[in-house]
C-alpha cells in the first residue's frame, strides 16, 4: 500500500498526527503494536496545556473536552503544611485543563473512524528501511501476513521502547539521561477529589500529589524507594501515607475508597538527538520522556505534532521544505525548555537519598520565593500553562 506519511505508533501523538494531515487531505497509515483495548487501558497524564487544547480543537476533537473537562486556573505546592497557590491567570493568563489522556485518545480514535483512516493494530515485526533516499517505507506483520507501506515520511511516534528511535545509526544518535533514584505509587480511586485544584506536596517523608480525572475519580501518586513493589502497598498504607504528605487541612477531608488501579512508575529525564534523520521524524516518547512532575508527558508530544503538522503541510500543501529541514531543531528547543521546567519541578519537590542539608535548606528557599515573589510565580506559570510554540 502506498501513503503520503507512515505513522509508528497509534497513541495519542500519532492519532492526533493522523488526524490533522488527513484533515488537510495529506493521506496517513498507522501502525500500531498494541490492539486499541490496551492502548485505551494504559492509565496516563490527565493535565492538557493551552496550546494542547488548542491543537485538539483544530483537530477537530474537542467537542467532548469542552463538555468533561475540568478548566484548572491554578494549582497549589505545600511545604510540609505551608499551602502555596499559583494562580495561572493573575500570573499569566492562561489556564490548563484536566482531561485523561485515556479520553483523549479515545476521542481520537472515533474521529479517526469518522474520516475512514488506516489503523492498524497488533502489527509485529515493525521496520523502517531506506530512510535516507526518496522512497522510505515500513514492512511489519499483521494477523500473520506480511505488509508493507510505501511512503514519503515516516513519523516515529512509537515509544520510548519503539523501534523508530533505533533506526538512527547509533555514530549519528545522541542521547541524554536522568534516572531519578525513586518512582511513583500511583492509585486511581471512584472518590471525590481532595482539592479543587492539584496539589504538590514536598514533605520530609517525601513528595506527594493529589490530582484527578473528573468529579468523581482522582488521581494520587506517593514517591517510593524504587526497590518497592505494587504488592508491598494495601489501600490502607497508601491512604495513610498519603494523607501524612498532604497538608492537614486537606487530609482531614480526603475521601479513602477501594483502589481501581495501582502501580509504580520510575522517573527519568532523557532527550534524544535529533530528532530527524534523512526522512524519518521523531514525535513524543520515542523522542523525549519527562519526570510527571511538571505535566510535560502528553503535551510536549502534542508541540512536537504542532510542528511536525506544520512542516508536513508546507511541504505538501505549498511546496516548501523550509519547515520539514528545521522541524528537529524547533522541537528540541520547546523540549529542553520543558525538560529544564520537569527538572527543576522534579528536584524542589522530592526527597532524595544523598540530600544534605544545604540541599533541603535550598528546597524550602525555592518554596519561600514562589510565596513571596509574583514574578516567580509567573514564571512557574508561564511553564506549567504552557511556552508558546
Amino acid at each position: 500500500m502506498k501513503t503520503n506519511v507512515a505513522i509508528i505508533g497509534g497513541g495519542p501523538a500519532g492519532l492526533l498526527l493522523s488526524q490533522l494531515l488527513m484533515k488537510a487531505g495529506i493521506s496517513t497509515v498507522v501502525i500500531e503494536r498494541q490492539s486499541r483495548d490496551y492502548v485505551l487501558s494504559r492509565i496516563r497524564a490527565g493535565v492538557l496545556e493551552s496550546g494542547t487544547v488548542e491543537l485538539l480543537r483544530e483537530a477537530g476533537v474537542g467537542a467532548r473536552m469542552a463538555a468533561e473537562g475540568i478548566p484548572h486556573h491554578g494549582c497549589i505546592l505545600t511545604s510540609d503544611d505551608t499551602m502555596i497557590r499559583i494562580d495561572f491567570h493573575e500570573s499569566c493568563g492562561k489556564e490548563v485543563m484536566v482531561y485523561g489522556q485515556t479520553e483523549v485518545t479515545r476521542d481520537l480514535y472515533d474521529a479517526q473512524e469518522a474520516l475512514g483512516a488506516q489503523i492498524f493494530h497488533n502489527a509485529a515485526d515493525v521496520a523502517l528501511y531506506e530512510l535516507h533516499p526518496d522512497a522510505p517505507y515500513v514492512t511489519f506483520t499483521h494477523n500473520g501476513a506480511p505488509q508493507r507501506v510505501d511512503c514519503q515520511y515516516i513519523a516515529g511516534c512509537d515509544g520510548f521502547h519503539g523501534v523508530s528511535r533505533q533506526a538512527i545509526p547509533t555514530d549519528v544518535r545522541r542521547e541524554f539521561e536522568k534516572v531519578y533514584p525513586f518512582g511513583w505509587l500511583g492509585v486511581l480511586s471512584r472518590t471525590p477529589p481532595a482539592h479543587e485544584e492539584l496539589i504538590y506536596a514536598n514533605h520530609h517523608r517525601g513528595f506527594a500529589l493529589a490530582s484527578m480525572r473528573n468529579p468523581n475519580l482522582s488521581r494520587y501518586y506517593i514517591q517510593v524507594p524504587l526497590t518497592d513493589k505494587v504488592e508491598d502497598w494495601s489501600d490502607e498504607a497508601f491512604w495513610d501515607e498519603l494523607c501524612a504528605r498532604l497538608p492537614a487541612e486537606v487530609a482531614s477531608g480526603l475521601v479513602r475508597g477501594p483502589s481501581i488501579e495501582k502501580s509504580i512508575a520510575p522517573l527519568r529525564s532523557f532527550v534524544c538527538e535529533p530528532m530527524q534523520w534523512g526522512r524519518l521524524f521523531l514525535c513524543g516518547d520515542a523522542a523525549h520522556i519527562v519526570p510527571p512532575t511538571g505535566a510535560k508527558g502528553l503535551n510536549l508530544a502534542a508541540s512536537d505534532v504542532f510542528y511536525l503538522t506544520r512542516a508536513l503541510k508546507a511541504h505538501f500543501l505549498d511546496g516548501s521544505g523550509d519547515l520539514l529541514a528545521r522541524y528537529g531543531a524547533d522541537a528540541l528547543a520547546r523540549v529542553w525548555k520543558a525538560m529544564r521546567f520537569s527538572w527543576s519541578m522534579t528536584t524542589m519537590l522530592h526527597q532524595f537519598p544523598d540530600q544534605s542539608e544545604f540541599d533541603l535548606r535550598m528546597q524550602r528557599v525555592e518554596l519561600a520565593t514562589l510565596n513571596s515573589s509574583g514574578d516567580a510565580r509567573k514564571i512557574l506559570a508561564e511553564n506549567y500553562c504552557g511556552l508558546p510554540y
